[in-house]
């Protein structure tokens, strides 16, 4: 547990806490040591990205019962759409902030701050600006 919680910078509390509310799973190995799989890190580098989203649990449970399960209730992939809706209505806002602000920026300043973004999210921050424009 010690050697997961170093490799994805979290506690060992917080991976003790996520096994007990069901986020995550151990095996046990023969000697009672908990045993965790690569598929429980990418997991909780998961649930970290979650939470600085600030989703709840619960939701973020939800989601990863989502990406483990090959059949969804249809209930479930809308209520799924709807909160990815909502959170990008809520990035739009967001961006229609910011951008004012990018936009006072130096060139200097400006390469700053797009190297601190990914190429996904830099996509992303183009689509949503060029529709609150």
């Amino acid at each position: 547990m010690g050697e997961l919680a170093n490799i994805a910078n979290v506690s060992k509390r917080t991976i003790d806490y996520y096994t007990s509310i069901g986020l995550i799973k151990a095996k046990r190995s023969k000697s009672n040591y908990r045993i965790y799989s690569e598929e429980v890190l990418s997991d909780l580098r998961f649930i970290e990205e979650c939470k600085i989203l600030h989703l709840p649990l619960e939701e973020i449970k939800r989601k990863l019962e989502m990406k483990t399960k090959r059949e969804i209730q249809t209930g479930e992939v809308e209520k799924h759409i709807n909160a990815v809706t909502l959170q990008m209505k809520q990035l739009q806002q967001e961006i229609a902030v910011l951008m004012p602000l990018i936009n006072t920026m130096n060139e200097e300043q400006k390469d700053g701050f797009s190297s601190k973004l990914t190429a996904e999210s830099t996509a992303l921050l183009r689509s949503l600006s060029g529709l609150t424009s």
